[in-house]
């Protein structure tokens, strides 16, 4: 039976998130499978902000958080996350620590990538899981990026190279956001930049703990859904030639 997806969050009603994290599950339950209460295992949610993928993790292992930015810190505890303070690229827990690690939409964001990878490997049990997901195709970079305080974005190959050069191997990876990528990709050339946009790396406001994605109305985030459902069941499957973020899963 295929790991479910809980919605009880704010985010998880936001037909991206929910894409994202139906293809999370899918590839975790094809390395994992479930937690097993005789031998339970560790994860770490690197870079895990207000904890929104806590809960869904939960169901491989005892999760714990990190993140750099102090804002969502407090968001993450009130839902019951174990939570720190510190960098990817130096993590303080010791080698060998964890089964798992979550690697979500987060190294973008870091200017020293093989340094956070070379502490994800160094974390991580013999054959522990990095699951990783990324933007991709710096073709595709907007003011979305920028207010994200994004440092690049990847294609696979790329992505790959570098888990290579911190001796981690690529088990599977694809493309994802396959059947909007006609649509995304038009609307960054035809609006590459939108200064309305919202972030906390461009305001002092404490309230704001992570970047706000652009609201979905409906019918049509509920549309989306169910295209980000068809897609998931795809890519249980099959690996996707493009779209605008790639997923990979790696071992040690």
């Amino acid at each position: 039976m295929a790991t479910p997806v809980l919605t009880v969050l704010e985010e998880d009603k936001h037909a991206w998130f929910a894409g994202r994290t139906r293809a999370i599950l899918k590839y975790l339950d094809a390395e994992l499978g479930p937690a097993d209460p005789a031998r339970p295992r560790k994860v770490l949610d690197l870079g895990g902000g207000a904890g929104n993928m806590a809960h869904h993790l939960a169901h491989y292992g005892e999760v714990i958080s990190i993140d750099f930015n102090p804002r969502p810190i407090p968001v993450a505890q009130s839902r019951g996350v174990t939570v720190l303070q510190g960098s990817g690229d130096s993590l303080p827990f010791p080698d060998g620590e964890f089964d798992v690690v979550a690697l979500l939409d987060t190294v973008e964001h870091i200017p020293d990538e093989l340094g956070v990878f070379a502490e994800c490997a160094r974390v991580l049990k013999p054959g522990g899981v990095l699951l990783v997901t990324v933007p991709a195709y710096m073709w595709l970079w907007s003011y979305n990026d920028e207010i994200n305080a994004h440092q690049r974005r990847y294609t696979t190959y790329e992505l790959q190279q570098k888990l290579a050069l911190t001796g981690l191997a690529v088990t599977r990876m694809s493309y994802n956001n396959f059947f909007l990528f006609p649509a995304v990709a038009g609307v960054r050339f035809l609006r590459p930049y939108n200064p309305g946009l919202q972030s906390p790396h461009l305001t002092d406001a404490e309230e704001v703990y992570q970047v706000d994605m652009e609201p979905i109305p409906e019918p049509v985030n509920s549309i989306l859904h169910g295209v980000y459902w068809l897609e998931a069941e795809i890519l249980d499957r099959v690996s996707f030639p493009f779209g605008i973020s790639i997923i990979c899963v790696a071992r040690k």
